[in-house]
Parts: structure tokens; C-alpha cells; sequence
């Protein structure tokens, strides 16, 4: 059994932050930080399971399905933008950077709820604790791992930076599941931690430029009976999204 994450008390988190780079808070910590209400996050779990496939996996995988969207945020406003792709250098993700990846855009029930806007904005707070007050270029990934091959990976390009400022790793269910570790190194040497998130809509706060993360694969408990692991990954960056910022529609 995968030890459990060591948990942060909100009272203590702008230390932990910038202490170690990382931090994980549980749901009623998050729920907190962002003056949302458990049961309105709850909510959310069946969206989890309409999400299209990942038409852009290089391994020839069947594991992942996903959607994206992004948004202008400030602690004091939530803004959607125009549907655009998700681009990242080939230096922060080997397998996939350098391309535009076009996935289907969230949910309109997900986006008009307003639990959404308030998520957004409480989590630009935590960025606002590591780097000032700014306005935050967001992009949130709804992901389904799930064991279709047998095995799913969360992270298939490895250990990684995403190459933005804040992200956030929010786990919204498990499913007959076995694996799904993650670790933390500091991106200057060998320190690292391991634990597995299993609490709904606990959350993995990372300071990207300080710390590389994975998640290792997963694999069923009971092979004959579907497994997932859902997670919604939210990225915070400053002075605009990564890639061309005119992107036109595919």
C-alpha cells in the first residue's frame, strides 16, 4: 500500500509553498481556500465519464481521454477564452511538445456552474502566495486514465515541468484501481516524496519552476471489472498561455 500524502493546514501552506515547493490540502482545505461547498465538486464526478478520447497519444495508447479549456483569472474575475489548442515545448514534455493539440472544450454545464469560477479564483490566491498578484493564464484538463490496455499511464512523457508557474492536481475519483503513485523531486538535486491521492478533489499544489512531478501507471485490482483514475489538472501561468497566441481552429 502507497503511503498517503502528507497533508498541509491551510494556516501553514504559504510556508510549506515556499519551503518545499509543494503542498498537498484535503478536501475540506480546498474547499476552504476556495469558498466552495464539497457537495457542489461532488456534483461534477459524472462529466468524468463523457469525456472523449485523446486523439494526440504518440504511444499508440487507448488509456486517456481528456477535454481543455482555458481562462483569464484574477482572485477577482474568471474570464473563458476562445476554444484554442494546448502547446508545450518539446523541452517540458518530449513526447507531445511542439504541437498543437486540439481536444474538445469543457463542459457548459461544468464552466456555468459557478463552484467553477470560484475554484479558479481561490486557486489563483495560491499562486498569488508564491508569486504576487497577477492576472493568470489558466488552462484546466479533465482527465480520464483509464486500464483499456490493461495498464493506463497518467504521465507517459515521465517525470516532468509543465513550464507555468502554479499546477494543481485535483483528484475527483478512483475506481477500482491499484497503482497511481505520485512523486515529487526537487528539480535541483535527488529529494523527493512519494504518496497515492485518493480523497475527491484533494489537491497537489506544485510551484512548477521548483519541483518535477509524475504519476505512476495503473493497473486494475479486479481485471474483469472497469478501472479509471480521474483527475482535473489546472496550470497558472503569467504574461499569456504557452505557444502561438494566434492559434487558428483546426
Amino acid at each position: 500500500m502507497h503511503p498517503p500524502p502528507p497533508l498541509t493546514a491551510l494556516a501553514d501552506l504559504p510556508a510549506q509553498l515556499t519551503g518545499a515547493g509543494w503542498a498537498v490540502v484535503d478536501t475540506p482545505g480546498l474547499c476552504t481556500l476556495c469558498s466552495v461547498d464539497a457537495h457542489m465538486l461532488m456534483s461534477w464526478q459524472p462529466l468524468w465519464r463523457e469525456l472523449p478520447p485523446d486523439p494526440h497519444l504518440r504511444d499508440g495508447g487507448r488509456y486517456r481521454r481528456r477535454r481543455h479549456g482555458c481562462f483569464r483569472v484574477t482572485t477577482g474575475s474568471v474570464m473563458a477564452v476562445p476554444h484554442r489548442a494546448h502547446w508545450q515545448p518539446v523541452e517540458y514534455n518530449a513526447l507531445h511538445g511542439g504541437i498543437q493539440r486540439w481536444f474538445e472544450p469543457l463542459p457548459d454545464a461544468l464552466v456555468a456552474d459557478p463552484a467553477w469560477a470560484q475554484l479558479l479564483q481561490g486557486l489563483a490566491g495560491v499562486a498569488e502566495l508564491l508569486h504576487g498578484p497577477a492576472e493568470w493564464f489558466v488552462e484546466a484538463h479533465p482527465f480520464r486514465i483509464d486500464t483499456t490496455d490493461g495498464i493506463g499511464r497518467p504521465t507517459p512523457e515521465g517525470a516532468h515541468r509543465d513550464g507555468v508557474d502554479l499546477v494543481v492536481v485535483l483528484i475527483v475519483d478512483r475506481h477500482n484501481v491499484k497503482g497511481g503513485e505520485t512523486r515529487v523531486f526537487d528539480a535541483r538535486g535527488p529529494q523527493g516524496v512519494r504518496f497515492t491521492l485518493r480523497e475527491p478533489f484533494s489537491a497537489l499544489l506544485l510551484d512548477d519552476a521548483r519541483v518535477i512531478h509524475e504519476t505512476t501507471p495503473i493497473q486494475p485490482v479486479d481485471a474483469t471489472l472497469p478501472a479509471w483514475r480521474d483527475t482535473l489538472v489546472l496550470t497558472y501561468r503569467r504574461g499569456g498561455f504557452q505557444g502561438p497566441e494566434e492559434i487558428s481552429a483546426p
